[in-house]
């Protein structure tokens, strides 16, 4: 009797002891393409979902523009799970070695828009004016810089911390134009669009090589099965996405090369080559 007294208290110690190894605390950071609150409060749902669905504690973790964001992400292994651009995700698999777990669908690209009362219909008469922009190594900024190849036939940049800002700016007089992810350009009134780049693959959601193994499938697997459970189409309303789909890193290979003329950033050789973007 002793014995299986005993026995049961050790079953249960195992347990809890199980429990408390196995709930973690795990961050979740999303590119700072809108306010630091705003992305905090747009993306808690799916922190929320992830956490419920796997046990596990997922917290965002937001940051305040893309210079913060980049010296972090070249200096810290600080990003356990990460919502980002295609050429960020891709960046993080080759020197980090992320695992790419899903995607948001389709592709997404950045417009130049105007006040809509401005009749701008040419990249080429922004020369010496200002644009609003989130600096590089933000992908509107890169964009922004592809356009224009002469050093001295450049737009003035204006340089704002997200898309609010940047918006913000034209409407103030402050700027010109400004360049936005394209998404974003229909949620604002009064805008005239005057380009739209080359698409790249939708945000894509990886995770960090210190996240086990096990946590990593249990996370992937809540993403791609989300649009099929009540609590997953849910969280998918209330961040404005129709589903996560099921991708690889070869989606992404190659987008890191936008980051060639980043300050700070050095090529390195991948075993396969892409032409991305």
């Amino acid at each position: 009797m002793k014995n299986l007294y005993i026995s049961r208290m050790l079953v249960i110690l195992a347990m809890f002891l199980y429990a408390d190894v196995s709930a973690e605390e795990y961050t979740l950071s999303i590119q700072p393409t809108l306010p630091k609150d705003v992305v905090m409060k747009s993306y808690q749902p799916l922190a929320d979902y992830l956490s419920k669905q796997t046990g596990h504690k997922i917290k965002i973790k937001a940051y305040r523009n893309f210079f913060t964001y980049w010296q972090k992400m070249k200096k810290a292994d600080d990003f356990d799970f990460v919502l980002d651009a295609a050429h960020f995700t891709d960046y993080r698999v080759l020197r980090k070695n992320y695992t790419v777990l899903a995607k948001l669908p389709d592709t997404v690209s950045y417009s130049i828009v105007t006040r809509d009362d401005v009749m701008i219909l040419d990249p080429d008469e922004l020369v010496l004016e200002k644009v609003a922009t989130m600096t590089s190594p933000g992908l509107g900024g890169i964009r922004l810089y592809e356009m224009f190849q002469n050093p001295t036939r450049l737009p003035i940049e204006v340089s704002v911390n997200d898309s609010n800002e940047a918006v913000n700016a034209i409407m103030e007089g402050r700027a010109l134009a400004a360049i936005i992810p394209t998404p974003l350009v229909s949620k604002y009134d009064s805008l005239n669009t005057v380009m739209i780049t080359k698409s790249v693959p939708h945000m894509g959601f990886s995770a960090s090589p210190n996240v086990p193994e096990i946590v990593r499938r249990d996370i992937q697997q809540a993403l791609i099965k989300a649009h099929n459970t009540k609590d997953g189409q849910q969280m998918l309303a209330q961040i404005k996405v129709k589903e996560f789909e099921a991708t690889s890193e070869k989606a992404y290979a190659g987008y890191s090369d936008l980051l060639k003329d980043v300050f700070g950033y050095s090529p390195i050789s991948r075993q396969l080559s892409y032409s991305a973007y």
